[in-house]
């Protein structure tokens, strides 16, 4: 499985390519609660250190998840903020792992709540493929095909005391 090593080639290379796309003023860089917060602050300082105009942020989806019934009253809400006004400026979300792509999906309402960006794109460190929507992202770090029904837990040294991705059954 990737290790620490891995992981920052891959953020490394995922900055080199959201940088590519930049045509000049302020850039959106929003995690997706909760590993994406730390991938997104990892991104935006890359993307600073190159020169950019990054603005962060953090998006919480739990209020915008289509299970959210299934979970009920043991939902936890994080908080969600967002750099100012988001009409407008482009946005690029980011996530730890896509899976189904339902994350995302309440990424993007909850979003459009806020306002009209420029654009969005979206950035993710791990593709474990098995999209139950139409959402790909357009930044992948690393591609993995783990087993159905197994999961993969990306870990950051600012969480958990480490860098790498574990697969487990």
């Amino acid at each position: 499985m990737p290790d620490a090593a891995s992981v920052e080639t891959a953020i490394a290379a995922m900055a080199s390519a959201m940088r590519e796309t930049h045509s000049g003023g302020s850039v959106n860089v929003l995690g997706i609660v909760t590993r994406g917060e730390t991938l997104a602050a990892r991104l935006r300082k890359r993307l600073a250190d190159a020169g950019l105009d990054v603005r962060g942020g953090s998006i919480d989806v739990t209020l915008y998840r289509d299970d959210l019934r299934e979970i009920g009253p043991n939902a936890v809400v994080g908080a969600t903020d967002l750099p100012g006004d988001i009409d407008g400026v482009p946005t690029w979300l980011v996530d730890d792992v896509i899976h189904t792509g339902r994350s995302v999906r309440a990424a993007l309402q909850a979003l459009v709540d806020f306002g009209r960006p420029a654009w969005v794109k979206l950035a993710v460190l791990v593709d474990r493929g098995g999209r139950e929507l139409p959402i790909q992202p357009d930044v992948v770090g690393l591609s993995l095909s783990p087993e159905a029904g197994s999961r993969v837990n990306v870990r950051f040294t600012e969480t958990d005391g480490h860098d790498g991705v574990e697969v487990s059954a």
